[in-house]
């Protein structure tokens, strides 16, 4: 390309430019004056919505306070409507006791009153009874010619030569008694001769001593006003006996299953440390759990050390409550090993039936498991189990023989009888006092445990008092009254005992709830 044109170009581009430039920087000021003007516009109306919004907003905050005030105010009057009912109900329960309070002190005055007129009453009757006895005295001594002394030294008389035949009669019994019981005890010697069992026998006691660690766990035990040991007492039917001996308590209680459970559960409560009424609760439950456990393993060992099969399991369970019960003093499941040993030697020199002597003479006691829960001798009731569980005619008549309640008919029937009695004889193993003394608590405890809404009785205190709890649900507070009057009076008239028997009735209610 030429020069020329080059410069041509150059110098057309130069005269544009400069003419166009200054049309360029007019038209972009007018289009950023536009801008700046419609971005004012904008702006202006922002502010305004703006300004409309708050006044919107503005109005619902104070609508939704003035709602909420209103709410808050309705639920205070809710609230304090609530109040005063509750309080108009309290009032209306106050005047209800107030009420009830004012009539029963109205019937006591009536009873009292009532009483004092009986009194009145019997004093009268009284009176008349002596001066009708002495008209009657007077009238006998004039009909029959003698004075009160004269007659009787007469009656005297006449009764002493009456008392001397009935004492040569007497004596003449007697004498004859004592020869058949001299047989008896000549054959009992025989049968302690040829028998070959040894074993050694040794009188049950009514106390058991846990040791302590130290006198201050006496304290522990006692607990604040008493309340740990009245828990174990009540949960255990014992008597806690705490007095001056170092380091030791006595657990008193005629029922060895209950004295068991309160020695265990006391070691328990001694080694764990926590002393009081709920833990009680739940150690005397596990000791009872742990003498049941007992209880099925004397059973088992029983029937193994004697060699009996075929037992049924309940047999075997009420063999095992056996060794937790006495006879004289006497442990009645080691009694009856020893009968089934005693039986089956004899039954083997005389060739009878061995495993049927071994059996009847274990099975023979069996309702002494059961005789101081259920009415009958433990004769009766042995047999009536016996026959429950399918055993044999022949060891039933066994059971029922032995105390001579029926004739025995069968060999194994004589070697029961003979082995029961070689067994009771042996010297040291009974005690007749202890066994007497406990028939007289379980007989004060069958007695108040016959009446209705009694749920448990506990004899304590070596017979001297009775503890009676009652079901709260069953007998109210005024029936308390009249229950331990009632339970006194059959005590006095069905009972013989030394010195005077406390009646305690306890009525507790109890509610048990579970926080989750």
């Amino acid at each position: 390309m030429p020069i020329t044109e080059i410069v041509a170009g150059l110098a057309g581009l130069l005269i544009g430019g400069a003419v166009f430039f200054p049309l360029g920087i007019r038209y972009r000021k007018q289009v950023s004056e536009k801008e700046i003007s419609s971005a004012e516009e904008e702006g202006t109306r922002i502010i305004n919505e703006a300004i409309k919004s708050a006044e919107t907003k503005k109005k619902e905050t104070l609508l939704e306070a003035k709602e909420e005030i209103l709410k808050n105010r309705s639920e205070y009057e809710k609230e304090e409507k609530s109040r005063r009912a509750d309080l108009q109900r309290q009032e209306n329960r106050l005047q209800q006791k107030e009420e009830n309070l004012d009539r029963k002190l109205e019937s006591l005055e009536r009873r009292e009153e009532s009483l004092a007129q009986k009194h009145a009453a019997a004093d009268r009757e009284q009176e008349e009874i002596r001066a009708i006895k002495q008209s009657q005295t007077e009238v006998l001594e004039r009909i029959s010619g003698f004075t009160a002394e004269e007659a009787k030294a007469y009656l005297i008389s006449q009764v002493e030569s009456e008392v001397t035949h009935e004492t040569a009669m007497k004596i003449k019994e007697v004498e004859s008694r004592m020869k058949e019981e001299c047989d008896a005890r000549a054959r009992e010697v025989v049968a302690q001769a040829i028998q070959r069992c040894a074993a050694d026998t040794v009188a049950e006691m009514t106390v058991s001593v846990v040791p302590l660690p130290n006198d201050e766990m006496k304290g522990r035990i006692i607990g604040r006003e008493g309340r740990n040991i009245r828990t174990i007492e009540t949960l255990t039917g014992v008597d806690l006996i705490i007095d001056d001996t170092p380091e030791a308590i006595t657990v008193s209680c005629f029922e060895p299953v209950r004295r068991e459970v309160a020695r265990l559960a006391l070691e328990k409560l001694i080694a764990d440390g926590r002393i009081h009424p709920t833990h009680i609760e739940e150690t005397v439950e596990k000791a009872r759990r742990e003498v049941d456990a007992v209880i099925k393993s004397e059973g088992e060992r029983a029937v193994f050390e004697t060699g009996v099969r075929g037992l049924h399991p309940e047999l075997v369970k009420m063999l095992g409550r056996l060794h937790y019960r006495t006879s004289y003093g006497q442990n009645v499941l080691q009694h009856s090993v020893e009968v089934s040993h005693i039986a089956g030697m004899m039954a083997a020199d005389l060739g009878a039936d061995v495993q049927a002597a071994k059996r009847a003479g274990l099975l023979h006691d069996l309702g002494k498991a059961v005789d101081h829960e259920m009415e009958g001798t433990h004769v009766a009731l042995g047999v009536e189990f016996a026959r429950k569980y399918k055993e044999k005619e022949d060891i039933i008549h066994a059971i029922e023989a032995h105390h001579n309640d029926v004739e025995p008919r069968t060999v194994v029937a004589c070697l029961v009888q003979a082995a029961d009695a070689i067994s009771a004889a042996r010297p040291g193993a009974r005690r007749e006092n202890l066994e007497n003394y406990i028939k007289r608590l379980e007989q004060l405890e069958s007695i108040t445990g016959s009446y209705p809404g009694v749920e448990k009785a506990y004899a304590i205190q070596a017979g001297r008092e009775v503890r009676v709890m009652v079901k709260p649900e069953q007998v109210s507070e005024d029936q308390m009254v009249i229950l331990a009057r009632d339970l006194a009076k059959k005590i006095e008239e069905e009972m013989e005992y030394p010195g005077q028997i406390k009646v305690h009735v306890l009525r507790e209610t109890k509610v048990v709830e579970y926080a989750k």
